[in-house]
């Protein structure tokens, strides 16, 4: 049941919620080691993780920015902040990327559902340390090859803000699971 516990309490932790207390490395090796064991078909292991901290999260919430006055048609001033606000919240950042198989050995949705259940691991984790995390998915991550290197056939699926928090997260009561199963016999 303490599986279950934890699952049960994994939130999406927004950065507006973070303290401004750093995170451990080897709480991010904890992380990311847990990421590191989730289920994957041929064993392709897809996942792939671009941690940025200190002066380079800097750099990356100018060009996070930056990015979003010089691609969106409707500009917001407070979507540019935002944008900015998240990036300085958290206590790191980490690109979750995915790397194509280059012989194409399994469905293009099976190397992506592998790197979700990566993050799920890195979230339950995270969960699991008191760390909060939220995964976003702007459309900014397209022009991530532009901020920091990939190699070929990888690319960008979302970014996971990572940060300490204090306040009690809200409890989620999902709809029941009876009205999600057909049963056959």
């Amino acid at each position: 049941m303490e599986l279950l516990n934890l699952i049960k309490s994994r939130r999406s932790i927004m950065p507006a919620q973070f303290n401004n207390l750093s995170i451990d490395d080897n709480d991010i090796n904890l992380i990311l080691e847990a990421a590191n064991w989730a289920p994957t078909h041929k064993k392709t292991e897809p996942w792939r993780f671009k941690v940025i901290r200190d002066e380079f999260k800097v750099k990356f919430g100018s060009f996070l920015a930056e990015k979003y006055k010089e691609k969106t048609l409707k500009f917001s001033d407070y979507k540019y902040n935002s944008i900015l606000n998240k990036v300085e919240k958290s206590a790191v950042i980490i690109l979750i990327c995915m790397q194509r198989d280059p012989l194409e050995s399994v469905p293009e949705w099976e190397e992506i559902a592998a790197v979700s259940m990566s993050v799920q691991n890195m979230w339950l984790m995270s969960t699991k340390l008191n760390i909060g995390s939220y995964w976003s998915s702007p459309k900014l991550i397209n022009y991530m090859d532009e901020f920091i290197e990939f190699k070929e056939g990888e690319r960008c699926l979302g970014i996971y803000y990572m940060g300490h928090y204090d306040k009690n997260i809200n409890s989620r009561i999902p709809s029941s699971i009876d009205d999600k199963i057909s049963w056959y016999s």
